[in-house]
């Protein structure tokens, strides 16, 4: 009989170690979704100012076959407090963390709050940091499942606005819907299936090569000679 990916999940390529980085706004439930995924209350979660994360951790899961997989939860970058300096040192961070490159990003929303300009600012932040190519590995989370009694991805696309309708579409129509609060630990099974499938076709369709410290090395080669030329042609 032929497995189910989300119920029997097995990952088909040959790595041991998968790195899953978690972004997004503060309080749209990023610590709260890595406490899920690694089945613990390994970051803290609780939405007060003494509890808000302050820098890239890692924390590491060992799943079904002796597979290890690690979580990098991280500040909440795209505040437009948060200078980009800030953000450029959490991202090398987020990448000398995961040692054998970044499988997966993992960029979280909340079905609780209102969709803004600010998430399309995250979004093109990280766009804009990582290079094009980080789109291929993103997948989106909704958290806050627990306000919806059945949620299907289509009813998503269609309620959503414009702007997040289109970052969905160019993530691939990878979404995924997570109740954080649950205590069913059938269900949280379920939802951990769920999510590591997506990743599981994520590696796939990158040919199972990681997001890279070469990749981004090449991406910020690439940005600096893009902006030397334009300033240097508006300097002539």
């Amino acid at each position: 009989m032929e497995a189910d990916p989300i119920t029997d999940w097995k990952l088909n390529t040959t790595r041991n170690i998968i790195n899953l980085v978690i972004v997004g706004r503060t309080g749209n439930g990023k610590s709260a979704t890595g406490n899920s995924i690694l089945g613990r209350e390994a970051f803290d979660s609780e939405y007060s100012l003494s509890a808000v994360t302050c820098s890239s951790e890692l924390k590491k899961l060992m799943h079904k076959g002796g597979r290890t997989v690690n979580i990098i939860d991280t500040p909440g970058l795209f505040n437009f407090s948060t200078s980009a300096e800030e953000i450029c040192g959490e991202i090398v961070k987020c990448i000398s963390l995961a040692k054998d490159g970044i499988h997966a990003v993992l960029m979280v929303f909340s079905l609780r709050s209102q969709f803004s300009i600010e998430e399309v600012a995250a979004f093109e932040s990280m766009k804009s940091l990582f290079g094009e190519k980080i789109v291929d590995y993103m997948i989106i989370i909704f958290t806050y499942g627990d306000i919806l009694e059945s949620t299907q991805n289509s009813t998503i696309m269609f309620h959503s606005p414009i702007f997040l309708q289109n970052i969905i579409q160019m993530c691939k129509n990878r979404i995924i819907v997570f109740d954080n609060t649950n205590k069913d630990m059938i269900k949280r099974e379920e939802q951990l299936n769920e999510l590591l499938s997506l990743v599981e076709f994520i590696i796939v369709d990158n040919g199972g090569k990681p997001y890279s410290k070469k990749t981004f090395a090449e991406h910020k080669v690439c940005h600096l000679f893009v902006s030397y030329f334009i300033i240097g042609s508006c300097d002539r």
